[in-house]
């Protein structure tokens, strides 16, 4: 299976690898935040990384990497989760018998399956489908929901993390307020973590690009309010810690995918994209918020830097109460009846 797109991808792919591995081994090409992303998995027998940026437009550290696939075993089959034209043309020089992916791909001269995209579909759905015929019922939550796999020592960082903040055994909930397109960072996250303060530790998620806004968290609490994991833990001890939180507030970024693999409820906030694009939360008991009422929106199907018309009304006009109204309702969900 070839996927070397972004960290949330790689996360979706997890069920189609699952479907896969009941069939046979299964070996991934990812990049190596995605091989990162799939360590432990035990779906997987082998993850073989692909440094896309180290090799983009280089024809012989693509061909490198043809040989290191081809020297490994013959493969009967390559699954395109990752639709380029130089997937496709990895795929067929590996010598794969079949290449299947979708028929909406920049790649798909070189399948010799094409599958239907499916846009009213979650991506984990879609990706899952690349493994299904047409007439396959459709597939159950937990068939589509990603999992991630921290290992003991990634567990044991949490653990050590959170001693070093005081209590193991308060609840927690997670924020993550960083993004790499810039019109998706909600920009309130300070006022939120302020009125969580009072009955949660807070635990900000993110990488070292998100120092800024964790400093700003930082700032307005105690100390022993705050777990600050921004550039500290690897990826799936960020997982780990996530999955230890009675929910997560985050933006439309792989964090919410994170979530979604550990099974922790989540409050995804949209501002240019919306869920319908397939990238919603999994985890049961989540929810969505989104400024639905402007014709604006969406405005890009990433989310660009700036907004095009300069207002920026996605996501200044959800509230700090309007988002702390919601996050009241995945934190205590109705009791069944």
């Amino acid at each position: 299976m070839i996927q070397t797109s972004f960290l949330g991808d790689v996360i979706l792919t997890t069920p189609l690898i699952a479907e896969l591995a009941r069939r046979g081994p299964v070996d991934v090409l990812a990049t190596p935040g995605g091989a990162a992303a799939l360590a432990n998995n035990p779906d997987i027998r082998t993850v073989i990384r692909y440094d896309k940026r180290g090799t983009y437009g280089s024809a012989v550290g693509m061909w490198q990497t043809i040989q290191e696939i081809r020297s490994r075993r013959p493969y009967d089959a390559a699954y395109l989760a990752q639709g380029s034209f130089r997937s496709g043309l990895i795929a067929m020089m590996t010598g794969a018998k079949e290449r299947i992916g979708f028929a909406s791909s920049t790649g798909r001269v070189l399948y010799t399956t094409q599958v239907r995209y499916r846009p009213d579909r979650h991506h984990a759905e879609r990706l899952w489908s690349l493994s299904m015929s047409d007439c396959a019922d459709p597939p159950t939550r937990d068939q589509i929901r990603p999992r991630l796999y921290p290992s003991d020592e990634e567990r044991r960082m949490v653990d050590s993390l959170l001693r070093r903040r005081g209590s193991t055994d308060e609840p927690i909930v997670a924020l993550a307020p960083g993004s790499a397109w810039g019109t998706k960072r909600w920009p309130y996250y300070v006022e939120l973590a302020k009125w969580l303060a009072d009955d949660y530790r807070i635990a900000i998620i993110g990488s070292k690009t998100d120092s800024a806004i964790a400093a700003q968290i930082n700032a307005v609490l105690p100390p022993d309010a705050v777990i600050n994991a921004v550039g500290v833990l690897p990826l799936l001890a960020s997982a780990e810690l996530i999955g230890r939180a009675q929910a997560i507030v985050t933006n439309d970024s792989a964090p919410q995918h994170l979530a979604s693999a550990m099974g922790t409820p989540t409050l995804t906030i949209f501002g240019p994209t919306v869920p319908e694009f397939g990238f919603g939360p999994l985890a049961e008991g989540s929810s969505v918020a989104g400024h639905a009422s402007l014709a604006c929106r969406p405005c890009d199907r990433h989310g660009p830097q700036r907004c095009p018309l300069r207002h920026w009304r996605c996501m200044r006009e959800l509230t700090p109460d309007y988002i702390s109204s919601l996050l009241t309702e995945v934190l205590n969900p109705p009791v069944p009846v």
